[in-house]
């Protein structure tokens, strides 16, 4: 039994692991399209990106960050079997998650009031090279916070667990799986963060 358990859990951290792979392949591919239209059209860029708000992307990037640590210090506690601590740095996480999609909200609607949103008339009068930015600056942002919902959930999911022993000091997968995920939405978006915001 103890030997199944131990198959089942290998088993359940190389499916994440492979999983991250080829998250990291998808979002890579992005940026070599990123890099290559940016070689090609680097001033269309640059006036593109200099419309994007650099200090919410500033408070998201500290966010995210700060959550990857209570994320990692929430399995360290379970692993001790403090499940109240695990349980409370776990809905810190969640918290700041929230706070990066409120803070995401509050910045695509800056960009769709002022008629910058994919299919609007205004993109369609942009020179190309900006036209391709903002088209990618969607996409891509966008992709990143669907991951972000996705970690929420498993965050949740993995918080109830918690608190019904189901995750505790001897069975805790779950909740590594999530962290690990986490921080892949983290480390994705410490490469979107420059990308986007502080191109020079």
């Amino acid at each position: 039994m103890i030997h199944t358990e131990h198959r089942d859990d290998f088993g359940a951290k190389m499916g994440m692991w492979l999983f991250i792979f080829t998250e990291l392949l998808l979002f890579g591919g992005l940026f070599i399209v990123y890099a290559v239209y940016r070689s090609q059209y680097p001033d269309d860029f640059h006036i593109a990106a200099s419309q994007l708000n650099t200090f919410i992307g500033t408070i998201n990037t500290i966010v995210l960050l700060v959550s990857s640590m209570t994320v990692a210090m929430s399995i360290t506690a379970i692993q001790k079997g403090n499940k109240k601590l695990a349980m409370s740095l776990i809905a810190i996480t969640i918290i700041f998650a929230l706070v990066f999609m409120v803070n995401k909200y509050f910045e695509w609607g800056a960009k769709v009031h002022h008629g910058i949103y994919p299919g609007s008339e205004l993109m369609l009068t942009l020179k190309r090279g900006e036209l391709l930015f903002f088209s990618l600056y969607y996409f891509m942002t966008g992709l990143h916070a669907l991951h972000i919902i996705v970690g929420m959930i498993i965050l949740i999911v993995a918080f109830v667990k918690v608190k019904n022993s189901k995750i505790n000091n001897s069975d805790y997968v779950l909740l590594e799986n999530g962290g690990l995920y986490w921080h892949l939405v983290d480390l994705i978006w410490i490469f979107l963060f420059p990308l986007l915001y502080l191109i020079s």
